[in-house]
């Protein structure tokens, strides 16, 4: 990846609504220069689409917790079900170590983060964090080496 594909990804990354046009002229290309230069690094699976970032609060989700989860005995892949069926889970990483999982919930409530893991209690273990703030948002990893 050359400077003006990371270039491209910087830029996408604060916008991914920005027209080929504007794309262009930031990075000194034609508009169908930069097109092909995002077609090939969605082909090459750098890029794997285009999103947009939703406040949780905004829909009524003032709360998150972080729940880490460790499956029963012989309950891996019915907790991994569960977790995956609850929309609540926003997000949930499979990890090593003493837990099997770390997810992400959204809630309205401490009786709803309640009500959600009681779903899984008699399946799995958890312990959970109440996030405060995030210093650091969600950002994708440095695009060259130190």
């Amino acid at each position: 990846m050359d400077e003006i594909d990371q270039k491209i990804l910087k830029i996408l990354m604060r916008d991914a609504r920005i027209s080929q046009k504007e794309l262009a002229a930031k990075v000194g290309l034609s508009a169908p220069g930069v097109a092909e230069r995002v077609r090939r690094l969605e082909e090459r699976g750098v890029i794997r689409g285009f999103t947009i970032d939703v406040d949780p609060e905004a829909l009524g989700y003032p709360l998150q917790a972080i729940v880490r989860i460790r499956p029963l005995p012989g309950k891996l892949h019915i907790v991994q079900q569960l977790i995956s069926e609850i929309p609540e889970f926003g997000e949930c990483d499979k990890v090593t170590g003493d837990d099997c999982f770390v997810a992400r919930l959204y809630i309205r409530s401490m009786k709803e983060l309640d009500g959600l893991l009681d779903q899984i209690v008699d399946k799995a273990e958890t312990n959970t964090a109440i996030v405060k703030s995030k210093p650091v948002e969600r950002r994708m990893p440095p695009l060259s080496p130190r």
